[in-house]
Protein backbone atom coordinates (compact mmCIF):
# COMPACT_ATOMS: atom_id res chain seq x y z
CA UNK A 1 0.00 0.00 0.00
CA UNK A 2 1.37 3.43 -0.93
CA UNK A 3 0.98 6.53 1.22
CA UNK A 4 -1.42 7.93 -1.39
CA UNK A 5 -3.38 4.69 -1.28
CA UNK A 6 -3.65 4.96 2.50
CA UNK A 7 -4.79 8.60 2.31
CA UNK A 8 -7.37 7.79 -0.38
CA UNK A 9 -8.78 4.80 1.51
CA UNK A 10 -8.80 6.68 4.84
CA UNK A 11 -10.84 9.58 3.43
CA UNK A 12 -13.20 7.11 1.74
CA UNK A 13 -13.57 5.37 5.13
CA UNK A 14 -14.42 8.69 6.80
CA UNK A 15 -17.13 9.42 4.22
CA UNK A 16 -18.52 5.88 4.40
CA UNK A 17 -18.70 5.91 8.22
CA UNK A 18 -20.36 9.33 8.41
CA UNK A 19 -17.40 11.25 9.82
CA UNK A 20 -17.15 13.38 6.69
CA UNK A 21 -20.05 14.68 4.59
CA UNK A 22 -19.56 13.80 0.89
CA UNK A 23 -19.57 17.53 0.11
CA UNK A 24 -16.58 17.97 2.45
CA UNK A 25 -14.52 15.14 0.93
CA UNK A 26 -11.95 17.27 -0.94
CA UNK A 27 -11.62 19.67 1.98
CA UNK A 28 -11.01 16.76 4.37
CA UNK A 29 -8.56 15.13 1.98
CA UNK A 30 -6.51 18.33 1.91
CA UNK A 31 -6.50 18.49 5.69
CA UNK A 32 -5.01 14.99 5.84
CA UNK A 33 -2.44 15.88 3.18
CA UNK A 34 -1.45 18.88 5.28
CA UNK A 35 -0.94 16.74 8.39
CA UNK A 36 1.17 14.32 6.31
CA UNK A 37 3.10 17.22 4.71
CA UNK A 38 2.28 15.86 1.24
CA UNK A 39 2.44 18.52 -1.44
CA UNK A 40 1.43 16.15 -4.25
CA UNK A 41 -1.41 13.68 -4.44
CA UNK A 42 -2.61 11.07 -6.89
CA UNK A 43 -5.71 8.95 -6.12
CA UNK A 44 -4.59 5.38 -5.54
CA UNK A 45 -6.58 2.19 -4.90
CA UNK A 46 -3.78 0.29 -3.16
CA UNK A 47 -5.35 0.87 0.26
CA UNK A 48 -8.77 -0.43 -0.75
CA UNK A 49 -10.14 -3.09 1.60
CA UNK A 50 -7.64 -2.30 4.37
CA UNK A 51 -8.74 -1.85 7.99
CA UNK A 52 -8.47 1.45 9.83
CA UNK A 53 -5.57 0.02 11.81
CA UNK A 54 -3.72 -0.91 8.62
CA UNK A 55 -4.33 2.47 7.00
CA UNK A 56 -3.07 4.39 10.02
CA UNK A 57 -0.07 2.07 10.37
CA UNK A 58 0.92 2.82 6.77
CA UNK A 59 0.64 6.57 7.34
CA UNK A 60 2.55 6.35 10.62
CA UNK A 61 5.37 4.34 9.05
CA UNK A 62 5.65 6.97 6.33
CA UNK A 63 5.63 9.79 8.90
CA UNK A 64 8.38 8.10 10.92
CA UNK A 65 10.44 7.50 7.78
CA UNK A 66 10.17 11.18 6.80
CA UNK A 67 10.97 12.44 10.30
CA UNK A 68 7.48 13.77 10.98
CA UNK A 69 7.05 11.49 13.98
CA UNK A 70 9.25 9.56 16.45
CA UNK A 71 8.89 5.81 15.96
CA UNK A 72 7.55 4.93 19.41
CA UNK A 73 4.05 4.18 20.65
CA UNK A 74 3.41 7.49 22.45
CA UNK A 75 4.55 9.64 19.53
CA UNK A 76 2.71 7.47 17.01
CA UNK A 77 -0.46 7.86 19.10
CA UNK A 78 -0.04 11.64 19.10
CA UNK A 79 0.39 11.68 15.34
CA UNK A 80 -2.42 9.33 14.27
CA UNK A 81 -4.81 11.24 16.55
CA UNK A 82 -3.89 14.39 14.66
CA UNK A 83 -4.73 12.59 11.41
CA UNK A 84 -8.12 11.43 12.69
CA UNK A 85 -8.80 14.88 14.13
CA UNK A 86 -8.73 16.20 10.58
CA UNK A 87 -11.59 13.81 9.73
CA UNK A 88 -13.74 14.19 12.87
CA UNK A 89 -16.67 16.65 12.65
CA UNK A 90 -16.47 19.77 14.85
CA UNK A 91 -18.27 19.75 18.21
CA UNK A 92 -21.21 21.86 17.00
CA UNK A 93 -22.08 19.38 14.23
CA UNK A 94 -21.92 16.35 16.52
CA UNK A 95 -23.93 18.05 19.26
CA UNK A 96 -26.72 19.02 16.85
CA UNK A 97 -26.93 15.46 15.55
CA UNK A 98 -26.86 14.05 19.09
CA UNK A 99 -29.80 16.16 20.24
CA UNK A 100 -31.71 15.52 17.00
CA UNK A 101 -31.31 11.82 17.77
CA UNK A 102 -32.24 12.41 21.41
CA UNK A 103 -35.60 13.76 20.22
CA UNK A 104 -36.19 10.25 18.84
CA UNK A 105 -34.97 8.52 22.01
CA UNK A 106 -32.06 8.69 24.46
CA UNK A 107 -30.80 5.36 23.13
CA UNK A 108 -30.78 6.62 19.53
CA UNK A 109 -28.61 9.53 20.69
CA UNK A 110 -26.11 7.38 22.56
CA UNK A 111 -25.99 4.82 19.73
CA UNK A 112 -25.03 7.60 17.31
CA UNK A 113 -22.45 9.13 19.64
CA UNK A 114 -20.87 5.81 20.66
CA UNK A 115 -20.55 4.73 17.02
CA UNK A 116 -18.91 8.06 16.14
CA UNK A 117 -16.46 7.71 19.04
CA UNK A 118 -15.48 4.28 17.70
CA UNK A 119 -15.24 5.22 14.03
CA UNK A 120 -13.18 8.36 14.75
CA UNK A 121 -10.62 6.11 16.51
CA UNK A 122 -11.09 7.98 19.78
CA UNK A 123 -11.97 4.50 21.05
CA UNK A 124 -9.18 2.36 19.60
CA UNK A 125 -11.18 -0.80 18.96
CA UNK A 126 -8.28 -2.70 17.42
CA UNK A 127 -6.45 -2.42 20.75
CA UNK A 128 -9.41 -3.09 22.99
CA UNK A 129 -10.13 -6.39 21.21
CA UNK A 130 -6.77 -7.61 22.57
CA UNK A 131 -8.00 -7.34 26.18
CA UNK A 132 -8.47 -10.75 27.79
CA UNK A 133 -11.97 -11.23 29.21
CA UNK A 134 -13.83 -14.08 30.85
CA UNK A 135 -16.51 -14.82 33.44
CA UNK A 136 -16.01 -16.67 36.72
CA UNK A 137 -18.91 -18.26 38.58
CA UNK A 138 -18.91 -17.36 42.29
CA UNK A 139 -21.29 -17.49 45.24
CA UNK A 140 -22.20 -13.91 44.31
CA UNK A 141 -23.02 -14.59 40.67
CA UNK A 142 -20.99 -14.41 37.47
CA UNK A 143 -18.12 -11.96 37.98
CA UNK A 144 -16.35 -10.38 34.99
CA UNK A 145 -12.57 -10.65 34.79
CA UNK A 146 -10.37 -8.71 32.37
CA UNK A 147 -6.66 -8.27 31.78
CA UNK A 148 -6.20 -4.80 30.35
CA UNK A 149 -3.92 -4.88 27.30
CA UNK A 150 -5.33 -1.88 25.40
CA UNK A 151 -3.72 0.98 27.32
CA UNK A 152 -0.16 1.31 26.03
CA UNK A 153 2.68 1.65 28.49
CA UNK A 154 5.04 4.57 28.03
CA UNK A 155 8.23 3.77 26.18
CA UNK A 156 11.73 5.03 27.12
CA UNK A 157 11.74 7.74 24.42
CA UNK A 158 8.50 9.22 25.74
CA UNK A 159 9.66 9.04 29.35
CA UNK A 160 12.88 10.84 28.45
CA UNK A 161 10.99 13.50 26.46
CA UNK A 162 8.50 14.01 29.28
CA UNK A 163 11.37 14.65 31.68
CA UNK A 164 12.65 17.45 29.46
CA UNK A 165 9.23 18.94 28.69
CA UNK A 166 8.20 22.18 30.33
CA UNK A 167 5.52 21.81 33.01
CA UNK A 168 2.03 22.60 31.79
CA UNK A 169 -1.16 23.22 33.67
CA UNK A 170 -3.34 23.07 30.58
CA UNK A 171 -5.60 21.18 30.60
CA UNK A 172 -5.62 20.84 34.37
CA UNK A 173 -6.39 17.12 34.09
CA UNK A 174 -7.46 14.54 31.52
CA UNK A 175 -11.14 15.09 32.38
CA UNK A 176 -11.27 18.85 31.83
CA UNK A 177 -13.43 20.10 28.96
CA UNK A 178 -10.33 21.78 27.48
CA UNK A 179 -9.23 18.32 26.30
CA UNK A 180 -11.72 18.53 23.41
CA UNK A 181 -9.54 18.90 20.31
CA UNK A 182 -6.32 19.27 22.34
CA UNK A 183 -3.15 18.24 20.46
CA UNK A 184 -1.62 16.50 23.44
CA UNK A 185 2.02 16.15 24.47
CA UNK A 186 4.32 13.36 25.64
CA UNK A 187 2.75 13.32 29.12
CA UNK A 188 -0.83 14.03 28.05
CA UNK A 189 -2.80 12.14 25.37
CA UNK A 190 -3.81 13.81 22.12
CA UNK A 191 -7.52 14.50 21.82
CA UNK A 192 -8.07 16.08 18.37
CA UNK A 193 -10.72 13.42 17.66
CA UNK A 194 -12.37 13.81 21.06
CA UNK A 195 -15.86 15.35 21.26
CA UNK A 196 -18.03 15.93 24.32
CA UNK A 197 -21.78 16.47 24.71
CA UNK A 198 -23.10 19.25 26.99
CA UNK A 199 -25.84 18.20 29.39
CA UNK A 200 -27.49 19.72 32.45
CA UNK A 201 -27.14 17.71 35.65
CA UNK A 202 -28.97 18.90 38.75
CA UNK A 203 -29.16 22.43 37.26
CA UNK A 204 -25.39 22.51 36.63
CA UNK A 205 -23.44 22.47 33.38
CA UNK A 206 -21.88 19.06 32.85
CA UNK A 207 -20.58 17.07 29.89
CA UNK A 208 -20.94 13.52 28.67
CA UNK A 209 -18.26 11.51 26.85
CA UNK A 210 -17.03 7.95 26.38
CA UNK A 211 -13.94 6.42 27.91
CA UNK A 212 -11.26 5.73 25.29
CA UNK A 213 -10.52 2.43 27.10
CA UNK A 214 -14.07 1.07 27.23
CA UNK A 215 -13.89 -1.52 30.00
CA UNK A 216 -17.50 -2.55 29.30
CA UNK A 217 -20.25 -1.73 26.81
CA UNK A 218 -20.68 2.02 26.20
CA UNK A 219 -18.43 2.93 29.13
CA UNK A 220 -19.12 6.63 29.56
CA UNK A 221 -17.82 9.43 31.75
CA UNK A 222 -20.04 12.24 33.04
CA UNK A 223 -18.00 15.23 34.14
CA UNK A 224 -18.47 18.60 35.77
CA UNK A 225 -17.70 21.52 33.43
CA UNK A 226 -15.57 22.96 36.24
CA UNK A 227 -12.34 21.44 37.57
CA UNK A 228 -13.71 20.89 41.05
CA UNK A 229 -12.93 18.07 43.54
CA UNK A 230 -15.00 14.93 43.98
CA UNK A 231 -17.57 15.22 46.77
CA UNK A 232 -20.14 12.63 47.80
CA UNK A 233 -23.23 14.23 49.34
CA UNK A 234 -26.95 14.43 48.72
CA UNK A 235 -26.34 16.67 45.71
CA UNK A 236 -24.16 13.91 44.22
CA UNK A 237 -26.99 11.39 44.67
CA UNK A 238 -29.38 13.81 42.98
CA UNK A 239 -26.93 14.24 40.09
CA UNK A 240 -26.72 10.48 39.58
CA UNK A 241 -30.49 10.15 39.39
CA UNK A 242 -30.81 13.20 37.16
CA UNK A 243 -28.48 11.54 34.67
CA UNK A 244 -30.36 8.23 34.87
CA UNK A 245 -33.65 10.05 34.21
CA UNK A 246 -32.14 11.53 31.04
CA UNK A 247 -30.56 8.23 29.97
CA UNK A 248 -32.63 5.48 31.62
CA UNK A 249 -30.86 2.71 29.69
CA UNK A 250 -27.59 3.64 31.43
CA UNK A 251 -26.45 3.09 35.01
CA UNK A 252 -24.16 5.72 36.56
CA UNK A 253 -21.98 5.68 39.64
CA UNK A 254 -19.28 7.59 41.45
CA UNK A 255 -16.05 6.63 43.10
CA UNK A 256 -15.77 7.47 46.78
CA UNK A 257 -14.24 10.85 47.58
CA UNK A 258 -11.24 9.59 49.59
CA UNK A 259 -7.84 8.23 48.53
CA UNK A 260 -7.28 4.43 48.41
CA UNK A 261 -11.03 3.73 48.12
CA UNK A 262 -11.61 6.43 45.51
CA UNK A 263 -10.71 6.75 41.85
CA UNK A 264 -7.50 7.87 40.20
CA UNK A 265 -8.73 11.44 39.57
CA UNK A 266 -10.25 12.87 42.76
CA UNK A 267 -9.47 16.45 41.70
CA UNK A 268 -12.26 16.60 39.08
CA UNK A 269 -15.85 15.68 39.89
CA UNK A 270 -17.01 12.95 37.53
CA UNK A 271 -19.10 9.81 37.32
CA UNK A 272 -18.85 6.66 35.22
CA UNK A 273 -21.76 4.87 33.59
CA UNK A 274 -22.81 2.87 30.59
CA UNK A 275 -25.12 0.35 29.01
CA UNK A 276 -24.09 -2.69 30.99
CA UNK A 277 -25.50 -4.82 33.81
CA UNK A 278 -22.83 -5.73 36.33
CA UNK A 279 -22.97 -8.72 38.65
CA UNK A 280 -23.68 -6.44 41.60
CA UNK A 281 -26.78 -5.05 39.88
CA UNK A 282 -28.06 -8.60 39.43
CA UNK A 283 -27.38 -9.53 43.06
CA UNK A 284 -30.52 -9.61 45.23
CA UNK A 285 -31.24 -7.96 48.56
CA UNK A 286 -30.20 -10.68 50.98
CA UNK A 287 -31.35 -9.12 54.26
CA UNK A 288 -34.19 -6.56 54.27
CA UNK A 289 -33.37 -3.58 56.50
CA UNK A 290 -36.29 -1.20 57.04
CA UNK A 291 -35.47 2.38 58.00
CA UNK A 292 -37.95 4.18 60.24
CA UNK A 293 -40.04 6.71 58.34
CA UNK A 294 -39.12 5.28 54.93
CA UNK A 295 -41.62 2.49 54.43
CA UNK A 296 -42.00 3.62 50.81
CA UNK A 297 -38.35 2.80 50.10
CA UNK A 298 -37.37 -0.85 49.80
CA UNK A 299 -34.01 -1.25 51.53
CA UNK A 300 -31.63 -3.97 52.56
CA UNK A 301 -28.19 -5.55 52.49
CA UNK A 302 -27.19 -6.91 49.08
CA UNK A 303 -25.77 -10.39 48.65
CA UNK A 304 -22.37 -9.16 47.57
CA UNK A 305 -18.76 -9.58 48.82
CA UNK A 306 -18.53 -5.89 49.68
CA UNK A 307 -20.83 -4.11 52.13
CA UNK A 308 -23.74 -2.73 50.12
CA UNK A 309 -27.08 -1.18 51.10
CA UNK A 310 -29.62 -0.99 48.27
CA UNK A 311 -32.43 1.58 48.26
CA UNK A 312 -35.26 1.06 45.78
CA UNK A 313 -38.44 2.99 45.03
CA UNK A 314 -40.45 5.32 42.80
CA UNK A 315 -39.51 8.65 44.37
CA UNK A 316 -35.85 9.59 43.93
CA UNK A 317 -36.21 12.47 46.39
CA UNK A 318 -37.13 10.02 49.13
CA UNK A 319 -34.27 7.70 48.14
CA UNK A 320 -31.68 10.49 48.22
CA UNK A 321 -33.05 11.82 51.51
CA UNK A 322 -32.53 8.40 53.11
CA UNK A 323 -29.18 7.98 51.37
CA UNK A 324 -27.99 11.23 52.92
CA UNK A 325 -28.92 9.95 56.40
CA UNK A 326 -26.99 6.74 55.75
CA UNK A 327 -23.99 8.70 54.46
CA UNK A 328 -23.98 11.07 57.44
CA UNK A 329 -24.25 8.15 59.87
CA UNK A 330 -21.50 6.22 58.12
CA UNK A 331 -19.07 9.15 58.02
CA UNK A 332 -19.21 9.47 61.81
CA UNK A 333 -19.54 5.76 62.59
CA UNK A 334 -16.99 3.93 64.72
CA UNK A 335 -17.19 0.31 65.86
CA UNK A 336 -13.89 -0.77 67.37
CA UNK A 337 -14.93 -4.43 67.55
CA UNK A 338 -15.54 -4.39 63.78
CA UNK A 339 -12.29 -2.41 63.25
CA UNK A 340 -14.15 0.54 61.81
CA UNK A 341 -12.90 3.99 62.74
CA UNK A 342 -14.54 7.12 61.38
CA UNK A 343 -11.24 8.94 61.78
CA UNK A 344 -7.80 8.64 63.33
CA UNK A 345 -5.68 11.66 64.24
CA UNK A 346 -8.16 13.93 62.50
CA UNK A 347 -8.05 12.01 59.20
CA UNK A 348 -11.45 10.86 57.90
CA UNK A 349 -11.75 7.21 56.82
CA UNK A 350 -15.38 6.41 56.04
CA UNK A 351 -16.79 7.05 52.56
CA UNK A 352 -19.44 5.73 50.19
CA UNK A 353 -19.36 4.59 46.56
CA UNK A 354 -22.88 5.20 45.14
CA UNK A 355 -24.38 3.63 41.98
CA UNK A 356 -27.77 4.59 40.49
CA UNK A 357 -29.91 2.84 37.88
CA UNK A 358 -33.48 2.39 36.68
CA UNK A 359 -34.37 -1.29 36.91
CA UNK A 360 -37.62 -3.19 36.79
CA UNK A 361 -39.65 0.03 36.74
CA UNK A 362 -38.00 1.35 39.94
CA UNK A 363 -35.10 3.63 40.75
CA UNK A 364 -32.25 2.00 42.63
CA UNK A 365 -29.31 3.42 44.56
CA UNK A 366 -26.59 1.10 45.81
CA UNK A 367 -24.47 2.52 48.64
CA UNK A 368 -21.17 0.69 49.03
CA UNK A 369 -19.61 1.38 52.43
CA UNK A 370 -15.86 2.04 52.18
CA UNK A 371 -13.07 2.71 54.68
CA UNK A 372 -9.47 3.65 53.82
CA UNK A 373 -7.71 3.09 57.15
CA UNK A 374 -4.12 1.83 56.97
CA UNK A 375 -2.12 -0.14 59.54
CA UNK A 376 1.50 -1.19 59.98
CA UNK A 377 0.56 -4.63 58.66
CA UNK A 378 -1.53 -3.22 55.81
CA UNK A 379 0.13 0.07 54.78
CA UNK A 380 -1.76 0.09 51.45
CA UNK A 381 -5.10 -0.10 53.27
CA UNK A 382 -6.77 -2.60 55.57
CA UNK A 383 -9.92 -2.78 53.37
CA UNK A 384 -7.79 -3.20 50.28
CA UNK A 385 -6.30 -6.23 48.47
CA UNK A 386 -4.17 -7.96 51.10
CA UNK A 387 -0.52 -8.90 50.39
CA UNK A 388 -1.29 -12.57 49.71
CA UNK A 389 -3.20 -11.46 46.60
CA UNK A 390 -0.82 -8.74 45.39
CA UNK A 391 0.66 -11.20 42.89
CA UNK A 392 -2.68 -10.91 41.06
CA UNK A 393 -3.93 -7.46 42.04
CA UNK A 394 -2.37 -4.74 44.19
CA UNK A 395 -4.10 -1.64 42.81
CA UNK A 396 -7.03 0.15 44.47
CA UNK A 397 -10.54 -1.23 44.07
CA UNK A 398 -12.56 1.52 42.43
CA UNK A 399 -16.10 1.89 41.17
CA UNK A 400 -15.91 -0.54 38.23
CA UNK A 401 -14.35 -3.31 40.31
CA UNK A 402 -16.74 -2.69 43.20
CA UNK A 403 -19.56 -3.63 40.79
CA UNK A 404 -17.90 -6.90 39.77
CA UNK A 405 -15.49 -6.27 36.89
CA UNK A 406 -11.84 -6.98 37.64
CA UNK A 407 -9.35 -4.85 35.71
CA UNK A 408 -6.11 -6.75 36.11
CA UNK A 409 -2.61 -5.61 35.06
CA UNK A 410 -1.23 -6.49 31.62
CA UNK A 411 1.76 -8.26 33.18
CA UNK A 412 -0.50 -11.20 34.08
CA UNK A 413 -0.85 -12.36 30.47
CA UNK A 414 2.81 -13.26 30.12
CA UNK A 415 3.20 -14.35 33.74
CA UNK A 416 0.28 -16.77 33.53
CA UNK A 417 1.57 -18.31 30.29
CA UNK A 418 4.94 -18.98 31.93
CA UNK A 419 3.34 -20.17 35.18
CA UNK A 420 1.13 -22.66 33.35
CA UNK A 421 4.19 -24.18 31.66
CA UNK A 422 6.00 -24.43 35.00
CA UNK A 423 3.01 -26.07 36.68
CA UNK A 424 2.64 -28.67 33.92
CA UNK A 425 6.37 -29.41 34.03
CA UNK A 426 6.39 -29.65 37.84
CA UNK A 427 9.01 -26.90 38.15
CA UNK A 428 9.63 -25.00 41.40
CA UNK A 429 9.34 -21.30 40.55
CA UNK A 430 10.56 -19.92 43.86
CA UNK A 431 13.91 -18.97 42.36
CA UNK A 432 12.32 -17.39 39.30
CA UNK A 433 12.50 -13.60 39.67
CA UNK A 434 9.20 -13.04 37.83
CA UNK A 435 7.15 -16.06 38.88
CA UNK A 436 8.24 -16.48 42.51
CA UNK A 437 5.38 -14.28 43.71
CA UNK A 438 2.90 -16.83 42.31
CA UNK A 439 4.56 -19.89 43.93
CA UNK A 440 2.29 -20.35 46.98
CA UNK A 441 -0.81 -19.82 44.87
CA UNK A 442 0.32 -22.31 42.22
CA UNK A 443 1.13 -24.94 44.86
CA UNK A 444 -2.28 -24.48 46.43
CA UNK A 445 -4.01 -24.94 43.06
CA UNK A 446 -2.02 -28.11 42.35
CA UNK A 447 -2.93 -29.49 45.77
CA UNK A 448 -6.65 -29.04 45.12
CA UNK A 449 -7.14 -29.58 41.41
CA UNK A 450 -6.15 -32.17 38.85
CA UNK A 451 -4.30 -30.01 36.34
CA UNK A 452 -3.77 -31.25 32.77
CA UNK A 453 -2.71 -29.57 29.51
CA UNK A 454 -6.36 -29.68 28.42
CA UNK A 455 -7.83 -27.92 31.45
CA UNK A 456 -5.07 -25.68 32.82
CA UNK A 457 -6.22 -22.59 30.91
CA UNK A 458 -9.72 -22.76 32.39
CA UNK A 459 -8.42 -23.65 35.84
CA UNK A 460 -6.10 -20.63 35.95
CA UNK A 461 -8.89 -18.31 34.77
CA UNK A 462 -11.26 -19.76 37.36
CA UNK A 463 -8.71 -19.39 40.16
CA UNK A 464 -7.93 -15.78 39.19
CA UNK A 465 -11.67 -15.05 39.33
CA UNK A 466 -11.90 -16.59 42.79
CA UNK A 467 -8.96 -14.48 43.96
CA UNK A 468 -10.79 -11.38 42.77
CA UNK A 469 -13.95 -12.40 44.66
CA UNK A 470 -11.80 -12.87 47.79
CA UNK A 471 -10.25 -9.44 47.26
CA UNK A 472 -13.72 -7.89 47.14
CA UNK A 473 -14.52 -9.64 50.42
CA UNK A 474 -11.38 -8.11 51.94
CA UNK A 475 -12.56 -4.69 50.79
CA UNK A 476 -15.92 -5.16 52.46
CA UNK A 477 -16.03 -3.32 55.79
CA UNK A 478 -18.30 -5.95 57.33
CA UNK A 479 -17.26 -9.59 57.00
CA UNK A 480 -19.50 -12.10 55.23
CA UNK A 481 -20.18 -14.21 58.33
CA UNK A 482 -22.81 -14.06 61.07
CA UNK A 483 -20.73 -11.74 63.23
CA UNK A 484 -20.21 -9.39 60.29
CA UNK A 485 -23.92 -9.44 59.57
CA UNK A 486 -24.69 -8.50 63.18
CA UNK A 487 -22.22 -5.63 62.97
CA UNK A 488 -23.75 -4.47 59.66
CA UNK A 489 -27.24 -4.48 61.18
CA UNK A 490 -25.90 -2.63 64.21
CA UNK A 491 -24.73 0.16 61.89
CA UNK A 492 -28.09 0.21 60.07
CA UNK A 493 -29.87 0.61 63.41
CA UNK A 494 -27.65 3.63 64.06
CA UNK A 495 -29.05 5.49 61.04
CA UNK A 496 -31.48 8.13 62.25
Amino acid sequence: MTVYGAVTALVDYAVREGLVDPEDKIYSLNRVLDVMKLEDYEPDSSGEGSSLEQLLACLLDYACEKGLCENSVVFRDLFDTEIMGALTPPPSVIRRKFFDKYAESPKAATDYYYNLSRKSDYIREYRIKNDMKWVTKTDYGDIDISINLSKPEKDPKAIAAAGKAAASGYPKCQLCIENEGYAGRVNHPARQNHRIIPITVNSEKWYFQYSPYVYYNEHCIVLNSRHTPMVINRAAFNKLFDFVKQFPHYFVGSNADLPIVGGSILSHEHFQGGNYEFAMAKAPIETPVPFEGYGDVESGIVKWPMSVIRLRGDDTCRITELAEKILDSWRSYTDEEAFIYAETEGVRHNAITPIARFSGGKYELDLVLRNNITTDEYPDGYYHPHPEYHHIKKENIGLIEVMGLAILPARLKKEMEELKKAMLEGRDVRNDEILAKHADWAEDILSRRDVTPDNIDEIIKDEIGKVFASILEQCGVFSRDEKGKEQFLKFAANVK
